[in-house]
């Protein structure tokens, strides 16, 4: 099973342009609905917990995938899987960009990219708000204004939101026991 979370991340590290957030609707299709190793629901929350933590999300969403499928085997495998391509990557771009970077065919891929990769992150934003109730649009542009025009801290928002979620689903639990 380790080789496979391997196997899997490293394809998605390989071929997958744009950072993090663009990886996530292939870590989705391959946990989700290719292996069928995580729940729609549970990728959710790992996503979240992604997120929230220290780094990239792509880097912590297979781990945290990896951990739930295989325990810390799975992590370490996923980690492995992810990292190894964008390492080589690098260390290959490191070389050679110094002699190649003002090419003008390489500036026109870069330009032509910009767009696709715009596109990678915000169609598992859409895809991740469905099922969400009404409501959470109008806390996802209220967030999102609040990062935005009043320079307030995302960690700041995202603290605040897990306070308010706790205290919300305690409030819930509360009235259900009455």
């Amino acid at each position: 099973m380790s080789l496979h979370l391997f196997w899997s991340f490293l394809k998605i590290g390989a071929f997958t342009f744009g950072g993090g957030y663009a990886m996530i609707p292939l870590i989705e299709r391959e946990v989700i609905d290719r292996r069928r190793w995580v729940e729609r629901a549970d990728f959710l929350d790992l996503l979240t917990l992604a997120q929230s933590a220290p780094g990239p999300i792509a880097l912590n969403t297979a781990v945290f995938v990896g951990y739930k499928v295989r325990g810390l085997r799975g992590a370490v495998a996923s980690l492995m899987g992810i990292v190894v391509p964008s390492f080589l990557i690098i260390l290959l771009i490191a070389i050679l960009f110094a002699d190649i970077r003002h090419n003008a065919w390489v500036e026109a891929a870069f330009r032509g990219m910009r767009p696709a990769v715009v596109a990678l992150i915000i169609f598992p934003v859409i895809k991740l708000s469905q099922g969400m109730h009404r409501a959470m649009y109008l806390v996802i542009i209220a967030t999102a204004a609040a990062i935005h025009w009043l320079g307030w801290s995302p960690i700041g928002i995202l603290f605040a939101a897990a306070l308010l979620g706790i205290a919300w689903e305690l409030s819930h639990l509360k009235r259900l026991k009455q």
